[in-house]
Formats: structure tokens, C-alpha cells, sequence
């Protein structure tokens, strides 16, 4: 039965080639990516409205209509056993002749889940509950259609061949969820895609030996569907969306079964779409109760990634927090609090509590991406460099300022916040490389009268209100567990602090520090050792100064500390 079946899927084969006489350009765009983003982009144009051969769409009905019969003939049976004899029907129908006649069946069959998710939901004549067990059950028969398709195309070791099958259907379904979105607008429904996919994603991955051994290509090919369908681009899918991504199959799947962490990166970006859709309204605190609730979201994604995969959190902090508004603080405080689960965390409470110490804080933490690759354009990073080394041209500190000004392209910002955060991390990992080489470690001592430090206490004192407020949380988005990073930019804080020509710095480096700790748990832990130490040691004369007195919050917090 298999060499038989094989024979008659050997015309899906032709789905894997995307026709080369077409040449528009989202074609030209997937041909410099994956093979994973080429056929699906392929899929999505196929996935649009266009006139089909006479007869193909009474065909197509009819074979999902034998289709359901079988499925549901089958509820405790694999319905696999009978599929040999539906693939004949398909054949002999015309389907599997051709490349084009393939595609077209199953956009045809896509657009009618959906149609007929739109006829049955405003249907008053039955429960709700009654009309979408009926509408999923018909969804997750054709869902199993494709994965028994995918998993028999060519033979079992076909890994390119069902790898493109796969792409090439996400790309249709992707293609009719965005004409779909754009003629609806207001009245689109999300139900019978998200049916779509998160049946299709559960049932490819589950135990099976053909379907494992083409895991990684699968979950690759969702992430880039999802990616696609990010909230940016298709607003009216962002419930659906986040219910997909927040799965916890599909976030188990990604970052921790996969080996070699490959499936990071995936998660990551679709984080960062997420965060990147939200900023917008959580800059300008425009909370309606949908984007509310999208954020309340997002927050319990964050607290399952810092309970299940803080190591994950650990490793991405810096791209999260880069597109993360400055005034989201619960939620950059839920990244930064990650700390690796083999870590024992000292309690920042313990009197005199030397961190310099510690084992960990000598270590330098993983961070992705390369943070270096926001410094731009080239010959700023160039001349970074070299005030660096030569602590020359001076005039190099002032053009500072006016790079992260003239490079904003963000509204409603007057920096351009990547370049400054990358600046500050990629000054301070200089600054403890040129301390080590010395044989020393930072401290406040060694950090001073350097280069680096020339660079921080410039920009503390040339930037204005805003920019300044900006650079403090550059360097409080690296006050995390111990590290060597978490202790540097602790020990550059208090100094920045101690050296200030000005109340009104030490006043903001205190509203940075605070602002975090007044808002609930969880909190960093460098956080909490940076303000016991800036409150508690009487070399910074915390207590002498004015600002302290006019802000209660400040004195009940230190109530709780012993």
C-alpha cells in the first residue's frame, strides 16, 4: 500500500517547485531567504483570489465532502488506513496532476472552512458551544487531510519533499487569512484560522516517527507563518495570534526540546513583534480594553518564560528591553528578574554582603543578537573605537549627543534609544575587558578616569532631561543577576552618582532606581544590591539631599530594608 501511495502522491512533488516563469517581486524577496520563507511567500501569492478552471470548485467540494464522510466514519479509527483509496479519488478527479491544480485545491478548500465559519457563527438557531464543535470538527478533518498529505508525500526520508508541501499550505493559509483580513476589516473572524493552524502545529507534532524526524523544519516553518501574521500586520488576528505563540506545546516545542537552543532566535522574534505592536499604545498609555488585555497577556507569557525558561529571558534581555517604551517598567522588571535556574541568588539583604566576591561575578553573560550591530553608521562605531583606545579627539563626546538625534527615526522619540542602549553595553564590556587586562576589577576605584567613564559622564551631564532618563535605564536594564556586567554597572551607577556636578542627576538616578522597586514583584536582584548600597554606605550622603525628603515612597521603602 505504501509503494502505491507513494506512486500516486508523486505529482506533489511539483508543489515544492515554485513556477519560475512568475517573477513579482515578493518571489524575488523569498529567493534571498530559506527555503522555509520561499515557499511560503510562494503560497501566499497563490493564496489570493483568481479565476480557477471550470468544474474545480465542485470537484474540490466534493472531495471534502467524501473527505468528512471518511473522517468521520473514523472517530476511533485512523482514518490513515482508508486514505490510499481517497488519494485514487483525488487522482482520478484531476487534482494531483498538476503543480497549479494542487494549489488551487487547497486555497479553495481554505477559503470554504472559512465561508463556512462565516455562514454558522451568527447562526441564533443553535448554542454557540453546538455551532463551533460542528465547525471544528469539519476544520480538523481537513487539517488531518494535510498532515496525512505531508507525511506521505514521497517516501518516509522525503524530509524536503513534506518540509514544502508543509510551506507551501501555510503560505495559502497565510495568503487567504490577508485578503480575507483586508475585505473584512472590522467584521473578520479569527476562529477558523486559528483552528487552522493550532490544530495543524499540535497534530504534526504529535508521537510519530516520520513526523519527528522533520520536527525542526516544522516548527521553523510555523515561526516564519507566525512571524508573517505578526499583530503589526494583521491587527485584527492579535488575540488569535498571542493564543498561538503562548501555547504550551508550541512554547515547550521552541525553547526546550529542541536541541541546541535552535528554536531561541524563533521565539524571540515573535516576542519582540509582540512587544514592538504594544509599544505604540504603552508609550502614549492609550490602554483600551483590547489592548489591555493584550498586555495582561503578554505579562503572564513573560511570568511562564520566568518560571519555565529564565535562561531564555537571561539571553534576550537586551533585545526585549531595546523595543520595550522606558515607562513599561512591570514588564521589563519580569525580564530582567530571569536569573539561571543553577544559580543560587544571594539575598541582597544580607548586611555587608561583599559582591565583589561572589564566583558569578566574574562571568560574562550571554547576550543575543550582537548588540554591536546597532552602532551604526560604520564610521560612528569607527571613531568610537577609537576614543576608546586614544581617549582622542575630546570633540568626539560631544558628536555623541548628536548622532543618537540626527539618527531618531522613531515617533514622538528625539533618540534614537538602539543606538544609545547599544553604546552604553557595548562601553561598558569594553570598560571591564581593559580593567581585566590590567589585572584588576571594577570597582568604583577602577572604573574612574578612563575612557569609558569619560563617555558616561558626558553623556550625564551633555544630554538633557529626557536623553539622560533614556541613559540611566540604558545602564539599569544591566543591574540583573550576578554577573560581570550586573557589577560593573552597579559600581558605574553609584560613581555616576558620587560625581555628579548636579542634584538633578542624582535626583534621576534615584527616581530610575526607585520607579523600579515601587511597582510589584518580581525585582532584579542588581537592582535591589545597587539602591541598598547607594542608601546604606555614607560615602554617597544619600540622606543629605533634598529630593529624598520631598518623596515619601522613598522613606516607606526603606522601612523594609534591615
Amino acid at each position: 500500500m505504501q509503494s502505491c501511495l507513494s506512486s500516486r502522491l508523486a505529482a506533489l512533488m511539483e508543489v515544492i517547485r515554485p513556477s519560475q516563469t512568475e517573477n513579482t517581486a515578493p518571489e524575488r524577496i523569498a529567493s534571498g531567504s530559506s527555503n522555509s520563507s520561499a515557499h511560503i511567500q510562494h503560497g501566499m501569492l497563490q493564496g489570493r483570489d483568481f479565476d480557477d478552471p471550470p468544474g474545480l470548485l465542485e470537484k474540490t467540494e466534493y472531495l471534502l465532502k467524501e473527505w468528512l464522510t471518511i473522517y468521520s466514519a473514523a472517530p476511533n479509527r485512523d482514518p490513515g488506513k482508508t486514505f490510499s483509496v481517497y488519494i485514487h479519488q483525488m487522482n482520478v478527479q484531476g487534482i494531483l496532476k498538476s503543480d497549479d491544480i494542487i494549489t488551487r485545491f487547497f486555497r479553495l478548500s481554505t477559503q470554504m472552512m472559512v465561508e463556512l465559519c462565516y455562514r454558522q457563527i451568527p447562526d441564533q438557531s443553535q448554542s454557540p458551544s453546538t455551532v463551533r464543535a460542528k465547525l471544528f470538527h469539519t476544520i480538523d478533518a481537513y487539517v488531518k487531510l494535510i498532515v496525512l498529505l505531508v507525511k506521505h508525500s514521497g517516501d518516509a526520508t522525503a524530509i524536503t519533499t513534506k518540509t514544502n508541501l508543509l510551506n507551501k499550505v501555510l503560505g495559502i493559509v497565510v495568503g487567504v487569512l490577508l485578503q480575507d483580513h483586508d475585505v473584512q476589516v472590522t467584521d473578520f473572524h479569527q476562529l477558523p484560522y486559528h483552528r487552522i493552524l493550532i490544530t495543524l502545529f499540535l497534530d504534526l507534532n504529535a508521537p510519530d516517527p516520520v513526523l519527528e524526524s522533520i520536527n525542526y523544519p516544522i516548527l521553523a516553518a510555523f515561526c516564519h507563518t507566525f512571524h508573517l501574521l505578526r499583530p503589526r500586520k494583521v491587527p485584527g488576528f492579535a488575540y488569535a495570534w498571542l493564543e498561538l505563540i503562548s501555547h504550551r506545546i508550541f512554547i515547550g516545542r521552541l525553547l526546550g526540546l529542541t536541541p541546541q537552543q535552535k528554536g531561541w532566535n524563533f521565539y524571540a522574534q515573535l516576542l519582540i513583534d509582540l512587544f514592538k505592536y504594544l509599544a505604540p499604545f504603552l508609550r502614549n498609555a492609550e490602554l483600551a480594553k483590547p489592548v489591555h488585555l493584550l498586555y495582561k497577556g503578554t505579562l503572564r507569557v513573560l511570568l511562564i518564560l520566568l518560571h519555565d525558561f529564565p535562561e531564555f529571558l537571561c539571553e534576550f534581555h537586551y533585545g526585549f528591553c531595546d523595543v520595550i517604551p522606558p515607562n513599561c517598567i512591570q514588564m521589563r522588571n519580569l525580564i530582567l528578574s530571569a536569573f539561571p535556574r543553577n544559580m543560587r541568588l544571594p539575598d541582597p539583604f544580607t548586611p555587608n554582603l561583599k559582591v565583589d566576591v561572589l564566583q558569578e561575578i566574574s562571568l560574562a553573560p550571554k547576550i543575543s543578537p550582537d548588540f554591536q550591530c546597532y552602532i551604526q553608521p560604520p564610521s560612528f562605531k569607527k571613531d568610537l573605537d577609537l576614543y576608546l583606545k586614544t581617549r582622542a579627539p575630546v570633540t568626539f563626546l560631544s558628536e555623541i549627543r548628536t548622532t543618537m538625534q540626527q539618527s531618531c527615526c522613531e515617533p514622538g522619540m528625539r533618540y534614537n534609544l538602539s543606538l544609545l542602549n547599544a553604546i552604553v553595553l557595548y562601553v561598558g564590556t569594553q570598560a571591564i575587558q581593559h580593567i581585566r587586562s590590567k589585572g584588576l576589577v571594577p570597582n568604583t576605584s577602577t572604573i574612574a578616569h578612563s575612557a569609558h567613564m569619560d563617555i558616561f559622564q558626558n553623556l550625564s551631564v551633555d544630554l538633557d532631561t529626557e536623553g539622560r532618563y533614556l541613559f540611566l535605564n540604558a545602564i539599569a536594564n544591566q543591574l540583573r543577576f550576578p554577573n560581570s556586567h550586573t557589577h560593573y554597572f552597579s559600581c558605574t551607577l553609584l560613581y555616576l552618582f558620587a560625581e555628579a556636578n548636579s542634584e538633578a542627576i542624582q535626583e534621576q538616578i534615584t527616581r530610575v532606581l526607585l520607579e523600579r522597586l515601587i511597582v510589584n514583584r518580581p525585582h532584579p536582584w542588581g537592582l535591589l544590591i545597587t539602591f541598598i548600597e547607594l542608601i546604606k554606605n555614607p560615602a554617597y550622603k544619600f540622606w543629605n539631599h533634598e529630593f529624598v525628603h520631598c518623596a515619601p515612597e522613598i522613606e516607606k521603602l526603606v522601612e523594609f530594608i534591615p
